[in-house]
C-alpha cells in the first residue's frame, strides 16, 4: 500500500475540513470561531446530518443481521396500555445480545450516540406489561473540565479532582417508538433519580479503585449531569414529580467540540499523528484524560497550520443537573462525608407518578401512537437516514408537540 506524503496528507485534512465546514453552512465570526447557519433545533439536527449519514452507513451490515434477532423487543402501538407502562431497568454487559439490542435501538436518535468514556452503566428500560423496550439510560464518567457544573457546585481545582468520582454523566436518555410519542423521554429522565440508578452504581463502583490515583476511591452516586443535544430541552425543562424538580438547569456549554468533523476526516488526523509518532494516534483508553477524539484533533489541526478556534462549532448546549442526594453539593464539597438519600424513590414509585403526570393524558390527547408498527424503524433506517433518524425522534406538531 502506498505512503502518502505527509505534506499531501496535512493539505487532505485542511481541505476536507474547509470542505465540510462550508458545506454545512458555518461561516467564521471576528474571534477566528465558527457560527452555525441557525440556533433553531432543525438546523442543529441538519448539522449533525453527515455524522448521521456515515454512522448508519457503518451500521447497515449490523442492522440487517440484528434486526431479524431483535425486531421482536420493539413494541407496535396496539401493544402499549398507556395506564399499564410499568418499567424495569436492566443494567447490561458487554458483548451480550442486551447489548446488542442498545446499539440498534440508539441508532434511532437524530443526534449519534456517544460510547462514553471510562466508567460506563447502560440500562435497557422495559415495559414489564408487554415485554417490549421504552428506552434507553446510559450514565458515564463526566468530563473533567465544566465550568457551569463546577460554578453551580462550588468547587475548586483541588475538590473537583477529589470528589468527581461521585458525578456521573447522562450520556444517552431517551424513550423508542412508540414510547418517545407518549412523553416517554420525561419518564426515562425520572427514573434517573431512582433507588435502582443510586443501587446499581454502589454495586459496581463502590469498592473501586481510581485507575489514574490508584487509590480507593468508595464514591457514592450523588449527582448525575445531562446536556441537551439540540440546545433548550423540552424534556428536562420544568420537569418535576411531586413538586420538587429533577433537572435542575445550570448553563451553557460554550460551544467546543468535535460533532462536525467526519469520521473520514478523523482517520486522516490518525494517520497523520501516527506518523508524526504522537501518542494521541494509538486510540483511547480510560486513564489517559477525557475527550481523546477532541484533543487529538485540536493538536492535528495546529500541527497542519490551522487555527484550533475551528473547533469552537458556537453550538450551545443546555446543561442540567439531577441531585439524587439530599446533600449533593455538601458531599462534593467535602462538607459531609455520607450521602442523604431520605427522598428516593423506587422506579415502580417514579413511573407511577410520570405515567399519570404525563403519559396518560398524552395518549388521551395523541391516540396516534397506537399506528406505530416497528417495522417502521428498521425500513426509515434502510431507506434515508438522515430524514428517517429526525423523523423518529421528534413529536408530531401541534397539539402534540412536547
Amino acid at each position: 500500500m502506498r505512503t502518502i506524503p505527509l505534506l499531501t496528507l496535512e493539505s487532505q485534512i485542511k481541505r476536507g475540513f474547509r470542505r465540510h465546514l462550508l458545506g454545512l453552512g458555518f461561516s467564521r465570526n471576528a474571534d477566528g470561531g465558527l457560527t452555525p447557519p441557525s440556533g433553531s433545533k432543525e438546523a442543529v439536527r441538519a448539522l449533525h446530518a453527515e455524522q448521521r449519514r456515515a454512522r448508519l452507513a457503518a451500521e447497515k451490515g449490523f442492522v440487517a443481521t440484528e434486526w431479524p434477532k431483535l425486531k421482536e423487543y420493539f413494541a407496535d402501538g396496539s401493544d402499549v396500555d398507556p395506564t399499564q407502562i410499568s418499567p424495569r431497568l436492566e443494567l447490561i454487559a458487554s458483548d451480550t445480545w442486551q447489548s446488542r439490542l442498545f446499539r440498534l435501538a440508539s441508532l434511532t436518535w437524530s443526534v449519534p450516540v456517544s460510547q462514553g468514556y471510562g466508567r460506563r452503566m447502560r440500562f435497557l428500560v422495559w415495559d414489564d406489561f408487554n415485554g417490549r423496550l421504552i428506552g434507553l439510560i446510559a450514565l458515564g464518567d463526566p468530563v473533567f473540565n465544566l465550568s457551569v457544573r463546577d460554578e453551580y457546585i462550588g468547587w475548586n481545582a483541588e475538590q473537583r479532582r477529589q470528589r468527581l468520582v461521585n458525578v456521573m454523566d447522562a450520556y444517552v436518555l431517551g424513550a423508542v417508538p412508540p414510547y418517545n410519542s407518549l412523553l416517554g423521554g420525561k419518564l426515562l429522565a425520572s427514573l434517573v433519580r431512582s433507588q435502582e440508578v443510586r443501587d446499581a452504581f454502589a454495586e459496581r463502583y463502590a469498592d473501586a479503585t481510581g485507575i489514574i490515583s490508584k487509590t480507593k476511591k468508595r464514591p457514592e452516586l450523588v449527582l448525575v449531569t445531562t446536556t441537551s443535544a439540540l440546545g433548550r430541552s423540552s424534556v428536562y425543562n420544568r420537569l418535576k414529580l411531586k413538586g420538587s424538580p429533577l433537572f435542575k438547569p445550570i448553563g451553557f456549554t460554550k460551544g467546543w467540540g468535535h460533532f462536525h468533523v467526519t469520521d473520514s476526516t478523523f482517520d486522516q488526523i490518525r494517520q497523520y499523528l501516527k506518523r508524526k509518532r504522537h501518542r494521541y494516534a494509538s486510540g483511547f483508553k480510560y486513564g489517559d484524560g477525557p475527550n481523546w477524539r477532541l484533543r487529538a484533533t485540536r493538536l492535528a489541526v495546529q500541527l497542519v497550520g490551522l487555527r484550533p478556534e475551528l473547533l469552537r462549532h458556537g453550538v450551545q448546549r443546555e446543561v442540567y443537573v439531577c441531585e439524587l442526594a439530599t446533600n449533593a453539593k455538601a458531599v462534593l464539597r467535602g462538607r459531609h462525608k455520607r450521602a442523604k438519600y431520605p427522598d428516593l424513590l423506587s422506579a415502580k414509585q417514579v413511573s407511577d407518578l410520570a405515567r399519570e403526570r404525563w403519559v396518560e393524558p398524552r395518549a388521551g390527547r395523541c391516540p396516534e401512537y397506537k399506528l406505530h408498527k416497528r417495522d417502521a424503524i428498521v425500513e426509515l433506517l434502510r431507506r434515508t437516514p438522515v430524514r428517517s433518524a429526525i423523523s423518529l425522534q421528534v413529536a408530531t406538531r401541534g397539539s402534540c408537540a412536547t
